[in-house]
């Protein structure tokens, strides 16, 4: 799970895997990972690891991970396209990743413009644009993208002419 947090997505994941599974949870911030480990019942999840890291430079091995999570932080990302570089890098032949995001939606003129001024800790102001985000995602090896779901982001440029946009969406990395 990229970003973490305080882990809860990395215990549902635990739940799924069971014990005979692994399930890594990544952040950034010493913080959020310190809340993951003291969270209560934590001595149930054997299976379960927090690592800090960036998530532009995962410390996994290639080809380690059956499938990626990430629920909202790859927009906070500098670098998107190292992202998902590495999410490919890390999974296995076959192997998925599940990620809800943000990007941004409207004639590209109008996109530098209203993301200008707004705070950098805003999912809107460090979002892509939509194509650029899937051309990310394309140049990182992945073939099949799905989009799962989208709905208007709840923090939006005051332009109306950009929209941010939170999209779920499901790859695959090609099995051969």
């Amino acid at each position: 799970d990229l970003g973490c947090g305080a882990g809860m997505d990395v215990f549902l994941a635990a739940n799924d895997v069971g014990t005979s599974g692994r399930v890594i949870g990544v952040d950034m911030t010493a913080e959020m990972l310190e809340r993951a480990r003291t969270t209560p019942d934590r001595d149930d999840y054997a299976q379960v690891e927090f690592v800090q890291a960036d998530i532009e430079s995962l410390p996994l091995a290639t080809a380690a991970a059956d499938v990626v999570l990430s629920n909202c932080v790859i927009n906070l990302s500098p670098d998107k396209a190292a992202v998902y570089r590495e999410i490919y890098r890390v999974l296995k032949p076959g192997g998925r990743f599940a990620v809800a995001d943000i990007v941004l939606q409207g004639p590209r003129a109008f996109i530098s413009q209203a993301v200008q001024g707004m705070p950098v800790c805003s999912c809107v102001a460090t979002a892509l644009e939509e194509n650029a985000y899937f051309e990310a995602i394309r140049a990182a090896g992945f073939e099949v993208v799905e989009l799962v779901a989208q709905r208007p982001a709840l923090s939006q440029p005051r332009d109306n002419q950009v929209h941010g946009q939170a999209l779920t969406l499901v790859g695959r990395k090609p099995s051969g």
